[in-house]
């Protein structure tokens, strides 16, 4: 058998719903890179005896290492630390050396502020620099340490503020306790492809079909997911079986190439930041509010070619911020054809833009008639040199769904329209 792991997230709030839990799919994602299978995650409040029983869980399910996450701060609800020494059998000494580094980040840290007794705050931290005997101490991105304690579970304790367990993560990957305890892993290449327009189904008999005419697909471990309207195929494989998986994509292509849209992993959004080198984008939302402008500005670097955008929610807002004509919006409806086309153009002028797109639509979960249910959105790409790219669609979901799938369906659309994969005019 692989070699197996579990991961145990602390914290009443992530518990409780307050704050979304961000580093158990992280770390199980980390995991399946490395090729360790993953036994559960489990979720418990800030309590000794609940993290104790799920330490304790795991261990008797024969994992090989306890991944934990948070509760490493110097407050009286951080006790990751005490209680996976006691778990471990291990007395908790002070680490002076370790101390010390604690206080001169916290020293930097308070050198903004007047008035603070420092000495009271290194004291209310010292707690973090207590360490499990023979424990590994991995070195704080914050000013909590993580701490790797050998043994049969080999137990890796992380911080709990995302950023800094993400930072920590190699250097925890290094660690001679880890990678003993991960030594019996099995080797993996894992491939990610992405598709758009193509429903769960039509993929699902894509892979009945290839079960049927590819040597060695058992061989291939495939999971598909519906992300943001986007379809995703994560193949995991050893290396021998990469003909297998070669051959998949072939039937994959065969059947769904112009539905492909990245082999390599990369986002929709990555592959239109890359496109949009070079030149200039704006915006005009009006059911979306923002959220495309938004998502194209996510990506680093996006200020050499996003200029801006406008939220054109109320009919005069598309008047008097995007020029759009007010004859135009009573003949046609602001969810149209021409009224996108419209707001396209004004983005354009208002921001000297060389290319722009235009959202218009009913989020719901009221204002749909007959003509435009609920779900109805226009979309416009237009660029400077002359092509203009618009399309309809009704998209399923409650509110929130619609909105987040049309900034899906608008990069896709921009995606192609950069590739010039239209005409100079389609409608």
């Amino acid at each position: 058998m692989s070699t197996r792991a579990g991961i145990v997230v602390t914290g009443t709030e992530v518990l409780t719903g307050r704050v979304a839990d961000r580093n158990g799919p992280w770390v199980a994602d980390r995991l399946f890179e490395l090729g360790v299978e993953l036994a559960h995650i489990t979720i418990c409040g800030d309590r000794a005896s609940d993290i104790e029983a799920q330490l304790r869980f795991l261990a008797a399910e024969g994992v090989d290492l306890i991944v934990t996450t948070g509760g490493l701060g110097p407050t009286a609800d951080d006790m990751t630390v005490e209680i996976v020494a006691r778990f471990c059998g291990r007395e908790l000494v002070l680490d002076a050396e370790l101390e010390a580094r604690i206080a001169a980040v916290l020293k930097s840290l308070m050198a903004r502020y007047t008035g603070v007794d420092f000495d009271a705050v290194r004291a209310a931290n010292r707690k973090q620099a207590m360490v499990p005997v023979g424990a590994q101490v991995l070195d704080p991105v914050g000013t909590a340490p993580g701490v790797v304690v050998p043994g049969k579970p080999t137990v890796l304790v992380l911080p709990g503020p995302p950023w800094e367990l993400q930072a920590m993560w190699p250097a925890a990957m290094a660690s001679d306790a880890v990678q003993q305890a991960i030594v019996g892993r099995t080797i993996y290449h894992q491939d990610t492809v992405r598709m758009f327009g193509l429903a769960e189904s039509g993929l699902a008999e894509t892979l009945r079909e290839a079960e049927r005419v590819v040597p060695g697909f058992a061989d291939l471990e495939i999971t598909t997911c519906l992300r943001r309207g986007e379809l995703e195929m994560v193949t995991r494989y050893e290396p021998r079986s990469a003909g297998a998986y070669r051959q998949l994509m072939a039937v994959v292509r065969d059947r769904h190439g112009a539905l492909v849209f990245s082999e390599d992993g990369s986002l929709v959004d990555d592959l239109v930041a890359r496109l949009l080198a070079g030149r200039r984008i704006a915006t005009a939302e009006s059911c979306t509010a923002g959220l495309l402008a938004a998502r194209l500005t996510d990506i680093a670097g996006s200020s050499a070619y996003v200029a801006g955008g406008v939220v054109a929610y109320a009919n005069e807002a598309k008047v008097d911020l995007l020029g759009v004509d007010a004859a135009l919006i009573d003949a046609h409806g602001a969810v149209s054809q021409e009224v996108a086309k419209a707001m396209a153009d004004g983005a354009l002028r208002r921001f000297d833009a060389d290319t722009a797109v235009a959202i218009t639509g009913i989020a719901g979960p009221g204002g749909g008639t007959a003509d435009k249910p609920v779900g109805t959105v226009w979309f416009c790409v237009k660029l400077a040199e002359g092509t203009t790219v618009i399309r309809s669609l009704r998209l399923p979901g409650q509110r929130s769904d619609i909105r987040d799938r049309s900034t899906t369906v608008a990069m896709h659309l921009l995606r192609r329209t950069l590739l010039g994969e239209f005409g100079a005019l389609e409608a």
